[in-house]
């Protein structure tokens, strides 16, 4: 209880602090966080000064989000802001244009989108690893995070129950081979997804990886391995869709995310505001510029026909033309992979292009580009191998080379 009815014995000062408290409490009234009981008596609210915070701290999260769109020239009403935090209940697809730390000594951190929605979205990513190819001005989807259970850890669980609690990968590609249908017989790419899990659940503890061939697997792996997701689901998924920005998609030789929205390929549907209306401008002048360049043209004033292979023919353009460019600049002979090929080399950089991120494979003679995946990371400077297939490649590591293997 708050009494500030008038007495004799209060001071001057406490006569003048008294309209200034009854103000404050009027003010608390409004918030439903006092109440004036009778005439100069007042009773708080038990959640008073948790509300207070929570008030404060969503303004400071307004605020951020003000001085990241001014600074960006970007003009949005505060009504179209957004504030997030970790939940999401459905995809949001936006221009990123700002990230930063939540708190200054803390990991986690936050996202700035400028949605195709015509709203501006404010979210916070606990694993910031899932922002390492984050950049300002590019495109990117940020979705709930994903629940299913995975079906790996059952296949892996019965392989190892079958071989003493030991997952081999190289004896699960004979068995896949032999038992399993995969999509485009990508064999290697689908045992390659089981290690990646065990790449997670490693880093977990939940695994121990003995060599490339040999992965130590606990009874009770399924187990522990659903519990690490649980505790994992509440960080959001982000996928960059496009490391660069509209300007640079509109003009390029490469396959873009606007390419794939004109295709009809990214069911997300920009809206007629904010950047929704930069991007449905974008894809009209990108039309312009593919029937300029004979990859579409136009059957009549609503049809759009398009070459099939278009994004295809598009990123085998671009990496051909940056293959060249970076062959004159290392004084180091570029080739291009074939569908079907086997290469190998050291694995020396990444190389962002607008059709996506490729690594560049170097051997004694020559070097290429082949799609990068996030598995090739840890073998940064080392030897490795692998089967193009089409726009993917499927990587062999720890193997011995065969006489087969060319570049």
């Amino acid at each position: 209880m708050i009494d500030l009815r008038p007495g004799a014995e209060q001071s001057y000062l406490g006569r003048a602090n008294r309209y200034l408290l009854i103000d404050r409490l009027k003010k608390l009234e409004r918030l439903d966080l006092a109440q004036e009981i009778e005439p100069g008596r007042w009773s708080l609210s038990s959640a008073m000064k948790q509300t207070l915070d929570r008030l404060d701290e969503r303004q400071q999260i307004v605020n951020t989000i003000h001085r990241v769109l001014e600074r960006r020239g970007v003009v949005r009403g505060v009504e179209l802001y957004v504030i997030h935090r970790d939940e999401v209940t459905s995809p949001i697809v936006g221009r990123v244009l700002g990230k930063g730390l939540v708190e200054e000594l803390g990991d986690e951190k936050y996202l700035i989108v400028d949605g195709i929605d015509g709203r501006a979205h404010y979210l916070e990513i606990a694993d910031p690893s899932q922002l390492d190819g984050v950049r300002r001005g590019g495109i990117i989807e940020v979705a709930p995070p994903l629940t299913e259970p995975h079906a790996a850890d059952r296949t892996i669980a019965e392989r190892a129950r079958d071989s003493g609690g030991v997952y081999r990968p190289s004896e699960h590609l004979i068995e896949a081979r032999r038992m399993v249908r995969v999509p485009h017989d990508d064999y290697e790419g689908y045992v390659e997804a089981h290690v990646r899990r065990l790449e997670a659940l490693r880093r977990a503890g939940i695994a121990e990886r003995i060599d490339a061939d040999h992965w130590i697997i606990p009874d009770d792996f399924e187990r522990r391995a659903a519990d690490y997701d649980a505790q994992r689901r509440r960080t959001l998924s982000v996928r960059v869709l496009s490391a660069f920005d509209l300007e640079a998609q509109v003009s390029s030789d490469g396959a873009t995310w606007l390419d794939r929205q004109i295709l009809g390929q990214d069911q997300s549907d920009p809206v007629e505001s904010g950047f929704g209306r930069e991007v449905i401008d974008a894809k009209r002048q990108r039309v312009q510029v593919l029937i300029a360049q004979g990859f579409a043209e136009r059957d009549s004033e609503t049809r759009l026909l398009v070459r099939r292979d278009l994004l295809a023919t598009l990123e085998q353009r671009e990496v051909a033309r940056v293959g060249q460019e970076l062959a004159e600049k290392r004084n180091t002979p570029f080739r291009p992979a074939r569908d079907g090929e086997h290469v190998y080399g050291t694995f020396k950089e990444t190389v962002q292009l607008v059709s996506g991120k490729y690594a560049l494979i170097e051997n004694s003679h020559e070097f290429t580009l082949v799609p990068w995946r996030p598995v090739i990371d840890r073998q940064f400077g080392k030897e490795v191998a692998g089967l193009v297939r089409g726009n993917d490649i499927s990587w062999e590591f720890g193997r011995k080379r065969s006489l087969g293997i060319s570049m």
